[in-house]
């Protein structure tokens, strides 16, 4: 990213909010030196949920309205128009692309340390970029190689892999050493598996993040002051809530934004409730990654820095009971990160 960018506001650092009047966005230093934008917009859209198109559609507004950090991943399946989208904004000159700072996610089939650096091609292939800025892995959780990303046994149940993951991080290190990515990090991991990296004899980067379900039915107080107390960002996806894809996601889970504590807490600044969310997320030092093609929710969604709430009403919002996880998949697995407190 570049730091003389125009975007780019004060540095959040360890969670220490500190934000300037007319700051555009907050950057977050990362523990390699690197920055990465508070907010981003993520790009997973549910099969049937978006025409071809939407997303490269959604990202150049997105980058219009003065986005730079972008969320995506192998799995999602549209890479190609993320690629594509911020290509033509860096082409028309709105951005030049270490403006730009792209998350991409190693998928589960491509765990074995041997298939790193392909699975890491194969998305800066799609994207048609020399390097991305911060790889990730995925999930905790390895499935059997092959073409079918989603592998499963004649009963449904999932075909598993046996990986050591401290394998699969050295492996990440050596991409970050040619120069293919910036920064490497998690997602979905629990305190116990990233204290085995950060525990590891020999490690030569830590992760920089860590990528979660966050929001204030999941508000991830435990897990944020493990990843404070080490350096790492913690990362919020979902923090609106989730899609409510009925594949992966209860339909008797609780709707965020109709939450009447968040409503109120909302009308009172003269916000929506998905503002209230995303900010409440930022001022605790969360980075966070809201996800939506529409474009009147995406510039919504970024006008978050030009108020503060108060801290009664972080406290209000701290104090709602509700405890949700909305993306509850591989429950299944021996090592699945849920089984975890935090």
């Amino acid at each position: 990213l570049n730091n003389n960018s125009s975007t780019v506001g004060v540095i959040l650092h360890k969670g220490r909010l500190a934000m300037a009047q007319n700051d555009t966005v907050t950057v977050l230093k990362l523990n390699d030196g690197s920055c990465m934008p508070a907010i981003g917009l993520g790009t997973f859209a549910p099969a049937g949920s978006a025409q071809k198109g939407d997303c490269a559609k959604a990202i150049k507004y997105a980058i219009e309205v003065g986005y730079r950090h972008f969320d995506g991943a192998f799995f999602y399946g549209n890479e190609n128009e993320v690629g594509e989208a911020i290509r033509e904004k860096i082409k028309d000159g709105t951005v030049k692309r270490e403006d730009i700072f792209y998350t991409g996610k190693l998928w589960c089939t491509y765990l074995r340390p041997e298939l790193v650096r392909k699975g890491l091609e194969e998305s800066l292939k799609s994207l048609q970029f020399d390097y991305i800025d911060l790889f990730i892995i995925h999930w905790p959780v390895p499935l059997q190689p092959g073409d079918d990303l989603a592998p499963k046994k004649e009963s449904g149940e999932m075909i598993y892999d046996n990986v050591n993951l401290l394998a699969t991080w050295e492996a990440l290190e050596a991409c970050k050493d040619a120069g293919l990515v910036k920064s490497i990090g998690v997602s979905n991991f629990n305190a116990r598996q990233l204290g085995k990296i950060l525990n590891k004899t020999g490690l030569k980067y830590k992760p920089v993040c860590n990528q979660v379900e966050c929001h204030p039915y999941l508000k991830q107080e435990k897990l944020l002051e493990f990843c404070k107390s080490k350096d790492i960002v913690l990362v919020a996806y979902s923090p609106i809530g989730s899609s409510r894809d009925p594949k992966w996601v209860d339909q008797s889970t609780p709707f965020l934004l109709k939450d009447p504590q968040l409503i109120s807490v909302a009308k009172k600044y003269g916000k929506t409730v998905a503002q209230i969310a995303i900010r409440y997320l930022l001022q605790r030092g969360i980075a966070v990654i809201p996800k939506s093609f529409n474009l009147g929710r995406i510039k919504e969604n970024f006008q978050v820095f030009d108020f503060t709430i108060a801290e009664e009403d972080m406290k209000l919002i701290n104090s709602i009971p509700i405890k949700t996880r909305y993306v509850n998949v591989f429950t299944d697995y021996p090592d699945c990160p849920f089984l975890d407190e935090y």
